[in-house]
């Protein structure tokens, strides 16, 4: 569905007099119904409401653009896309992330080794700020640039402007096997430097086993695929050595079993798989129940350790090295991404001439003799430090304020926190992503 502009305007202003009648000093969220963040916070009633900042405004084909609310997830963006044969240039993996929050925080996926990541692909932003304004920032702008990684501490997106690409019917795909991870780690750079695949990630199995999945648009295909039912996709890739999909079930291919982490609900039991229905098999409905179960039984004997990381390509064998041999987490995700702004992110440094690799891993680990919870968590954190890559903060982090700036560029935030929240009505960044504020 279509939305005027008249209604967007008046969602607008009935958004920014719910902001301004908030009393003085008390804490700001949204009220949303989803949400993929994995720094969990007890439930709390009210907030902003957003629900009607939920649809796509105008899709233009010619253009290749979209008009698109902060709120609207990338399932229904893509449903509104597809019908032009576009979609948006980097589609993150699950299907209830909406495009706000891929800005704010960060998205990833198959097409980020030549697309970058989504707040790349956006030429506009309309943002209501701390101090209760809204404003339309545009690339050059200080707003647009620092608002990537800020996770809503500067402001909330409404709506964007946003580049789209032309797709084919169908995704043809090869899982290329590999015994090390020096041999995975060099071809990676090859295949994203030479220009032959269309899509690109990867996955680790064990430190002997693990594949590229490559895949190539057509215009046929002798055969698809269906991962949304019985048979799992991540399985498929120890199993086949070629497949094919549509391009609407390969950009949800991980969605339907949360990646793997849809065995820890026995969902992947052949006998469960037959009961469970078929509309909740998807990354949502995982994720509330992970959250019921944290809330009803939580425990002290397992530490969640569930991040994404970027390391640059030329470190990525020593840090899967590193990685087995103390968190010892399968399977894990690999996703190359290199930058397609050579001016960079300042509150998310990567360097735009280095090609990077997203590493996800999301699981739990004992709690072993001597350990604090987090441990684990501020181990990686160092490696990552280390070997020059960086850390997502969707999820939970331990760094200490002073570590944490430094990583994420403070000096730079703290200036623009100061223009657009003058009064410091959000929390800032350190607060929410390590504090929980």
């Amino acid at each position: 569905m279509l939305v005027s502009d008249h209604g967007h305007s008046t969602a607008v202003a009935a958004l920014t007099a719910q902001y301004a009648a908030m009393r003085e000093g008390a804490p700001v969220r949204l009220a949303k119904k989803t949400s993929n963040l994995f720094r969990f916070r007890t439930e709390q009633s009210g907030g902003l409401d957003v629900g009607r900042f939920d649809r796509v405004l105008a899709v233009d084909p010619v253009g290749r653009t979209a008009q698109v609310q902060g709120m609207t997830t990338y399932e229904n963006l893509v449903a509104a896309t597809l019908r032009h044969g576009l979609m948006p240039l980097v589609v993150p993996q699950l299907k209830t992330i909406t495009i706000g929050g891929a800005v704010a925080g960060l998205g990833i996926e198959s097409t980020s080794f030549r697309n970058g990541l989504p707040h790349e692909s956006v030429r506009e932003l309309e943002i209501l700020t701390g101090d209760g304004e809204v404003v339309v920032a545009k690339p050059d702008d200080d707003l647009f640039r620092a608002f990537p990684n800020s996770y809503g501490t500067l402001g909330y997106a409404l709506r964007l402007e946003i580049e789209l690409e032309p797709v084919r019917q169908y995704v043809r795909l090869r899982h290329v096997p590999f015994g090390s991870f020096a041999e995975c780690a060099a071809v990676i750079e090859e295949v994203c430097s030479d220009g032959s695949a269309d899509f690109v990630d990867g996955t680790v199995f064990s430190r002997g086993e693990m594949y590229l999945t490559l895949g190539h648009y057509a215009d046929i295909a002798p055969y698809t695929s269906d991962y949304t039912g019985n048979q799992i996709y991540y399985r498929s890739i120890q199993k086949r050595r070629t497949d094919h999909l549509t391009i609407h079930d390969y950009l949800w291919r991980w969605d339907t079993d949360w990646f793997w982490c849809s065995r820890a609900f026995g969902a992947q039991n052949p006998v469960v798989r037959r009961l469970w229905p078929k509309r909740y098999l998807r990354s949502d409905v995982y994720r509330k129940l992970v959250a019921k179960h944290r809330q009803l039984r939580p425990r002290v004997d397992v530490e969640p350790v569930i991040q994404d990381v970027e390391i640059p390509v030329g470190a990525l064998a020593d840090f899967l090295d590193f990685f087995d041999r103390e968190i010892g987490i399968s399977p894990v995700w690999l996703c190359p991404v290199r930058l397609r702004d050579n001016t960079g992110w300042p509150l998310y440094p990567m360097d735009p001439g280095t090609l990077y690799v997203n590493v996800g891993f999301w699981s739990e680990v004992p709690v072993r003799p001597g350990e604090r919870m987090g441990d684990r968590n501020r181990l990686i954190e160092r490696e990552v430090a280390r070997l020059g890559g960086h850390k997502s903060l969707y999820s939970d982090s331990y760094y200490a304020e002073d570590e944490f700036w430094r990583h994420y560029n403070g000096s730079h935030y703290r200036c623009v926190k100061a223009r657009y929240d003058q009064t410091n009505r959000l929390p800032d960044l350190y607060a929410k992503c390590v504090r929980g504020r």
